[in-house]
């Protein structure tokens, strides 16, 4: 088989892997309706509080938090990501999101977590709010690592503008990063 049938065979399967994985999963595609949202916002953000119990003090102190229930992560070569949260401010639910992410490369296999953002000053909530479609740079600041520690939420690290939360990973992918997630808003 010649380099550019394996390249396509490749293409084809990995497409295939992402759009049956992420069609297969719980994360609310086609069960539309801000109610499931909510809720799903609700159980997440109890679930982070107690497990995490240092964000509540981010959450406290942040103008805003965008909260993604579930996000769903599939790729065989080429991969794909999506999921639906909303955006709170002062604990009120005010715009819904969803947040898309492709990649391409060696990878197999699938997994979901939640995230929650934390925008930390005034500037950074409006740009995203205003923005038609955000990205997410490696610019964000985690405060829980990629073993799911918590980091410790300190001057230092709540200067910056984003703060994200990447929890409860369920799944045989590694390496979940926001880096190249865009977010969308969406009316339910």
């Amino acid at each position: 088989m010649t380099h550019s049938g394996m390249s396509r065979r490749v293409f084809t399967l990995g497409t295939l892997a992402s759009t049956a994985a992420l069609a297969a999963c719980g994360n609310g595609i086609g069960s539309r309706g801000s109610v499931t949202i909510d809720a799903r916002v609700n159980a997440t953000l109890e679930e982070m509080y107690r497990s995490y119990p240092n964000t509540r003090s981010l959450a406290q102190k942040a103008d805003g938090m965008l909260v993604m229930p579930l996000v769903t992560e599939a790729g065989l070569g080429l991969g794909g990501a999506y999921g639906r949260g909303a955006l709170q401010v002062n604990g009120a639910t005010v715009d819904y999101y969803s947040v898309v992410k492709g990649s391409g490369g060696l990878q197999i296999g699938a997994q979901q977590f939640a995230h929650v953002l934390f925008f930390m000053t005034n500037e950074a909530l409006m740009d995203f709010r205003r923005s038609p479609g955000w990205a997410a740079g490696a610019d964000l600041e985690y405060v829980i690592s990629d073993k799911g520690d918590s980091v410790a939420a300190d001057t230092t690290t709540t200067l910056s503008p984003v703060l994200a939360a990447v929890f409860a990973r369920a799944g045989l992918r590694l390496g979940a990063t926001l880096e190249g997630t865009k977010y969308t808003r969406i009316i339910p």
